[in-house]
């Protein structure tokens, strides 16, 4: 059959189509086109993960037999039915439930065999165990640069008064000796005539030295810890090795050794000890193979490496939203508790010691002071952020050293290392700096914090001294704010940065080392370059 005709129409549209291929070709557009697509696309960088070995099925006990009436094998009907043989063994098998992993929801210890996700965590348990083992330094960097040194008496004529005349056993050195450029005097005045027992500073601010421009961010340096948001980020406070623990929103602890030198292991170890969000790590400085983990599932549990198993210390009905732990009182643990209430629990009685409702709402961080331990600072979903002295504190009468208000609800405060200023973070885009001798001077920093609902809160942190405060920025970065300039004097940005670092942590013995963590499960670990 022969071809339809073209009419004018057709004839006309095919010569446009020719003549536009004909200009396209002498303008080399397709492989312009190509080579703007190719530069376009971002390399995808090869990340450190961990292992999850695929949970095998248990094999059966006996074989699999295929059922056959006797009609469709062409037998007659038979009455005797199964042989009482048969029957026994079925329901023998029926009662015998095959083994199954302890569940994180129970009420017990909890191994971390069973906990563990991937095939083997012997190299994790031989770290901790040898991080444990070797001896550290007893005190951190942090507070160490260009810090004053202080001395402890005992009921001595230059202690300053305390709380009801308690002293905090903080004296000046020889006579206002200067050091590092500061002069020390003790306090003779505080909140209403008491004093916290801190040092005021009257003449030059502290300064590291620490040059922001040389903290980078190297793709060896990432690795995906956990999957999912991560709500906890911290150091080992170690000085032999490198590692980071962190919490995530499925109840998963993470490790990652960043000093490993496996090749064929990444460093990462995957624990799923809770069934809800963590909301607090906590490394024991006096024996860093045991970690505190709490979760808003009311459980803290305890990591013992040395018997492989994740004890329960304490469950309750309620929420819990923070932990910490003083300095001097490692056998205490201080946790926030349903709505506003502040519990400390005696490891050594396995009973609370005490109980105060502190805030009208959820308490979302605890900080205690690092040169007076009886002074800490809690931060609330009711607005406020509250400093407290521990000695003062009773049912009947709850009175707070210095109340920092916001607008919103406020997720975290912090002491700064020398313990004279204190950061507060809140959704309302503010971050507050309070400093003065009695934290009266403060100061409202606009930052943007409307991080949504996928991505955890941003929670500003000091950093190796008084001088700078780290938190994310919503364009996959670091703020870094100046608490004298009252303003963000940097950011710290990086090719490789893929998501919004939203948790943070310094490492204690390591100026420069600065961990960021994402709601991704990944954590970027920045270093001072060369």
């Amino acid at each position: 059959m022969a071809s339809p005709e073209l009419t004018d129409y057709e004839r006309k549209r095919l010569e446009n189509i020719r003549r536009n291929d004909q200009m396209m070709a002498s303008l080399k557009l397709h492989s312009i086109a190509a080579q703007v697509s190719a530069s376009t696309k971002r390399p995808r960088a090869e990340t450190k993960s961990y292992k999850v070995c695929p949970k095998k099925q248990p094999k059966t006990q006996t074989p699999i037999v295929i059922r056959r009436s006797l009609r469709t094998r062409g037998l007659p009907p038979d009455a005797k039915g199964l042989s009482d043989d048969a029957i026994e063994s079925m329901v023998r098998n029926s009662k015998s439930p095959s083994p199954s992993k302890a569940s994180p929801r129970d009420l017990g210890p909890l191994s971390m065999r069973d906990a563990y996700s991937g095939a083997s965590d012997r190299a994790l348990i031989e770290a901790l165990l040898g991080i444990a083992n070797n001896p550290q330094l007893s005190a951190s960097v942090k507070g160490e640069i260009g810090r004053f040194e202080v001395s402890k008496v005992e009921n001595s004529s230059g202690a300053c008064e305390g709380i009801g005349g308690l002293t905090s056993g903080l004296i000046k050195k020889e006579e206002n000796e200067i050091e590092n450029g500061l002069k020390l005097e003790p306090l003779t005045e505080g909140i209403d005539g008491i004093t916290c027992g801190l040092i005021k500073k009257e003449e030059s601010e502290v300064d590291s030295g620490l040059k922001l421009e040389s903290l980078t961010l190297n793709s060896e340096n990432i690795a995906r810890v956990v999957p999912g948001r991560i709500t906890n980020v911290s150091f080992f406070p170690c000085t032999s090795s490198s590692m980071v623990v962190v919490g995530n929103k499925f109840g998963n602890v993470g490790f990652w050794h960043i000093d490993s030198k496996e090749e064929e292991e990444s460093g990462v170890y995957l624990y799923r000890p809770h069934t809800g969000p963590i909301s607090g790590i906590l490394i024991q400085q006096h024996c860093m193979s045991k970690i505190f983990t709490s979760c808003y599932d009311g459980f803290i549990r305890l990591m013992d490496a040395e018997k492989e198993v994740f004890d329960l210390v304490y469950s309750s009905e309620e929420t819990i939203y923070s932990i910490c732990q003083q300095s001097k009182d490692p056998k205490c643990l201080y946790f926030a508790e349903g709505h506003g209430g502040l519990s400390v629990w005696d490891e050594r009685t396995g009973n609370f010691s005490n109980q105060w409702p502190l805030h009208e709402d959820r308490i979302n961080s605890i900080n205690f002071n690092s040169e007076n331990s009886n002074v800490m600072t809690t931060s609330s979903t009711d607005g406020t952020a509250c400093i407290w002295d521990l000695r003062s504190i009773n049912a009947n009468k709850l009175k707070t050293l210095r109340t920092v208000g916001h607008k919103r609800a406020v997720h975290s405060a912090f002491f700064s290392p020398s313990g004279r200023s204190l950061v507060t973070t809140s959704i309302d885009n503010t971050v507050g700096i309070s400093s003065g001798v009695n934290f009266e001077d403060i100061s409202m920093i606009y930052h943007d914090n409307r991080t949504g609902r996928w991505i955890s809160s941003f929670r500003a942190i000091w950093g190796w001294d008084d001088e700078y405060v780290f938190i994310g920025n919503m364009k996959r970065g670091v703020d870094v704010i100046s608490p004298v300039e009252r303003r963000t004097v940097f950011t710290l940005q990086s090719p490789h940065m893929s998501a919004i670092p939203c948790r943070f942590d310094v490492h204690p013995f390591k100026v420069g080392m600065l961990a960021g963590a994402t709601s991704g499960g990944q954590v970027y670990i920045w270093t001072l370059g060369c």
